[in-house]
């Protein structure tokens, strides 16, 4: 049965590039270039900035300087998560959640660490993102 499976995708692969034409494959091509760029261009548009907005469900806790090295404990739905900003980045050292991804996910400089069970999320941004209230300008890159 596998040996059967096996030859029917290699048959298939071999008749799809077979029946494709020249301009299939540079469209093919051509769509790959564009996908890579177009990360690569979108990466910029994310700003890195100097400071750290700490919410819990969905409301502000902290907006912190990024430069100032800390450690914040944040205490949420299933127990305390804890923060370290250090070196100009942010990381989330600690998290009651199971699988732990806000944790693994490491330092960052810019974006956001989201620890979705417990509710806290972490975002970096620049002071010109800020209204005068010293909140986070509800625009996106794409809307900017």
């Amino acid at each position: 049965m596998k040996k059967l499976i096996k030859d029917l995708s290699q048959h298939l692969w071999a008749s799809i590039f077979t029946m494709s034409t020249f301009m299939d494959k540079l469209l093919l091509v051509c769509l790959i270039i564009f996908t890579i760029a177009g990360f690569l261009y979108s990466r910029e548009f994310i700003s890195s900035g100097n400071l750290v907005k700490i919410s819990l469900d969905n409301k502000p806790v902290y907006n912190l300087n990024l430069s100032e090295d800390r450690v914040i404990s944040v205490r949420g739905p299933l127990g305390n998560n804890v923060i370290e900003i250090r070196g100009g980045k942010v990381r989330m050292k600690e998290a009651p959640c199971p699988a732990n991804l806000c944790v693994h996910q490491g330092w960052i400089e810019k974006g956001a660490i989201i620890c979705l069970p417990n509710k806290v999320i972490v975002m970096t941004g620049s002071g010109k993102q800020q209204d005068k209230q010293g909140a986070f300008s509800e625009y996106d890159a794409v809307s900017r």
